[in-house]
């Protein structure tokens, strides 16, 4: 991954879901997590979207938002968010520019195929924009608890 502790989140601007643009300008002055996950609804993706939810109050209460980013489109999105309940944005880097200035656009490999894709990572922002932490290649059980603590303690 790219990124380092301490640095300045690359400038971003994507189309979200609820009609919203997230844009590393818009999100300074409050914490953010900024999660970035293969594909909507699919196994891994969904369990990680709903821990992210059910601890969403905390977070807000924390002053952190969060915000899931895919390649997937905004259409794909809605429904993923409809089905799911899901009440943080979602955004959608279909032109994979963001994936790839985080450093989680990837080459994967699986049954020997090698293929471009996302690598499951997590950025926690402080207000200033600055990366205060990174989970690379995250295993989703207990992860959102992980992240909240973090949030918490920034």
């Amino acid at each position: 991954m790219g990124l380092t502790i301490g640095e300045m989140v690359p400038a971003f601007s994507l189309p979200a879901t609820g009609q919203r643009t997230i844009s590393s300008d818009g999100l300074k002055g409050r914490k953010a997590v900024l999660y970035f996950y293969p594909k909507d609804d699919t196994s891994g993706c969904t369990v990680e979207a709903i821990d992210f939810q059910r601890l969403y109050p905390e977070f807000r209460a924390a002053g952190t938002e969060v915000v899931g980013i895919s390649p997937d489109g905004l259409r794909s999105h809605g429904r993923f968010c409809g089905k799911h309940g899901l009440e943080f944005p979602l955004a959608s880097d279909e032109e994979k520019s963001t994936l790839q200035a985080f450093g989680v656009w990837v080459e994967k490999s699986m049954y020997g195929r090698k293929y471009m894709g996302v690598e499951r990572t997590t950025v926690l922002l402080d207000s200033d924009g600055r990366v205060a932490r990174i989970w690379p290649k995250v295993k989703v059980s207990g992860h959102a608890e992980e992240v909240l603590a973090a949030a918490k303690a920034l």
